[in-house]
């Protein structure tokens, strides 16, 4: 079911001929295309559909779970950038692709009640364009579907938050009978985004109790531990960078196990397979991704983790259908695929809209391939730091950044996006009333 916030847009309760683009998904490569073909080609000629009203930058859904950053807030109505870049939106998710008559089903919306709102639509489309993002892999592993949070989406997020409130609730008021009462969040995966929702956890955690949880002290009540596969955490970063990030967590009391594989995700437990049991009343898996079920029924080549393969043009097998993001499979190097990130995204997004654009003017387009281009690595170490390499490759080259300042860049990369759908002079307007803002409402999200 889908909340909805806003009137449903025109396009999308009348049906209407087929569409020159159309592109399903609203996060970063996807959004940053609409508005860059909006622009050039006009609302006839490109329409995003996504299952939400509102965009939120997929990497701060860490701080989403923590409560650090209000979604709410933070959401970017699609409608109103629509209306501002110039491209169609369609409130909805899809549920079926058919690429013989080409067309895409969109599912009805509903209302918090389960009341129809908009019924299921199917829209046509010359070019169409997946930008729909990754989901959690879980390798097959006993439990973890049942029992694991993820942060795949913005409703992901917001779960792991009010499950967290309401543990550190059940924490405060148990203390008065069970004074050895503790939590324990177990994160699984050490990679950019365990690492930075461990660093989140523990600056919010501090800052819920202290808002009204009396009994709850987060030094003595929150065990945090991050569980790793790799034998170390970050590993696909450089060794200097995993390196700076232990240090940083360890000193926030965060238990780290390296090469540690999860084999068993209980409801209160994780079991790893050397044998060793970790309690948990709160998983949250960010162990690896996978392509969405729906590039399954496409009848199209995927890797061995589910994305769509594409060529050097972000082409898949069908000439009519292009993908970007953590969806897709893009050739890199040495046999690899561009890495899932935003900076790829980002860079597909413009290289796809040239391309595109080309083909809607009907005029050859350039030999030119897609060329990821590695711009380094920034991480988010809580509210005041952060770590990461600039203008380095993933082989450990570039200027090492830490503290404060890594922690400024890595915001910077924030507004570089928001930047790239809004325009400069909103972009400056929007950072400027979120930091006045911050004098009227809480550090963390408490409802």
């Amino acid at each position: 079911m889908n909340d909805v916030s806003l009137p449903a847009s025109p396009d999308a309760v009348r049906p209407s001929s087929p569409r020159k683009v159309v592109i399903i998904g609203g996060g970063a490569g996807g959004l940053e295309l609409a508005a860059t073909l909006g622009r050039k080609h006009g609302r006839e000629a490109v329409t995003l559909v996504d299952a939400r009203p509102f965009h939120v930058w997929k990497p701060s859904l860490h701080e989403a779970a923590a409560g650090t950053l209000d979604i709410h807030q933070e959401g970017l109505s699609y409608l109103m950038m629509g209306a501002l870049s110039h491209f169609g939106f369609v409130l909805g998710g899809v549920t079926d692709i058919d690429r013989a008559a080409r067309t895409i089903t969109v599912a009805p919306v509903c209302d918090a009640n389960g009341v129809e709102v908009v019924p299921e639509r199917r829209i046509g489309y010359e070019i169409l364009v997946l930008a729909i993002g990754s989901t959690s892999n879980f390798f097959g592993t006993a439990g973890a579907t049942e029992h694991a949070l993820t942060l795949d989406t913005i409703d992901g997020a917001e779960h792991f938050r009010l499950t967290m409130l309401k543990q550190m609730v059940q924490i405060d008021q148990a203390k008065a009978t069970s004074p050895d009462a503790r939590l324990n969040v177990v994160i699984v995966g050490g990679g950019a985004t365990g690492v930075e929702l461990a660093a989140e956890l523990h600056e919010a955690s501090h800052v819920i109790s202290a808002y009204g949880l009396p009994h709850f002290k987060p030094s003595r009540d929150l065990a945090i531990t991050l569980i790793e596969g790799a034998p170390r955490v970050l590993a696909a970063l450089p060794e200097r960078i995993s390196a700076a990030a232990t240090e940083r967590l360890q000193s926030m009391n965060v238990q780290i196990e390296t090469g540690a594989k999860v084999s068993e995700v209980g409801h209160d437990y994780v079991n790893v397979s050397d044998g060793r049991t970790f309690e948990a009343q709160m998983c949250l898996w960010a162990a690896g991704i996978a392509g969405p079920a729906l590039l399954k029924t496409l009848d199209l080549p995927l890797n061995r983790i589910g994305q769509l393969e594409v060529d050097g043009t972000l082409q898949t097998a069908d000439p009519n259908v292009y993908a970007i993001g953590d969806c897709s499979a893009a050739p890199w190097k040495d046999g690899k695929s561009v890495p899932a990130r935003a900076q790829a995204a980002h860079q597909q997004a413009d290289y796809l809209a040239t391309r595109i654009s080309d083909r809607l003017k009907g005029r050859a387009s350039s030999s030119a391939t897609y060329v990821y281009r590695d711009h380094g690595s920034l991480v988010s170490l809580g509210s005041s730091a952060g770590v990461g390499s600039l203008m380095g490759k993933l082989s450990g080259r570039g200027l090492f950044v830490s503290g404060t300042l890594a922690r400024l860049m890595y915001m910077s990369l924030h507004l570089m996006h928001h930047k790239a759908v809004l325009g400069v002079s909103r972009t400056a307007t929007l950072a400027v009333a979120r930091l006045l803002m911050r004098r009227t409402r809480p550090r963390v999200k408490l409802h």
